[in-house]
């Protein structure tokens, strides 16, 4: 028999990678600049001016400052 919470959570979509630029940093906590204008906070190491990969409010992958 099937997990009915398993069937439950495969009804939803996969949270999307979202990419963009490290504008500050407080303790480990990083405010990040999307493309579009917006702001978001996720959980990871990351430097600022730093483009980053975020998914689910944690940073994924960090790429070099330019």
């Amino acid at each position: 028999m099937r997990n009915p919470y398993r069937a439950f959570l495969d009804l939803l979509p996969p949270r999307p990678l979202q990419v963009g630029t490290v504008t500050a940093v407080n303790a480990d906590i990083a405010t990040i600049g999307l493309p579009g204008g917006g702001t978001l906070s996720a959980r990871g190491t990351a430097a600022v001016g730093q483009r980053v990969f975020v998914r689910d409010g944690v940073i994924e992958k960090a790429k070099p400052p330019r």
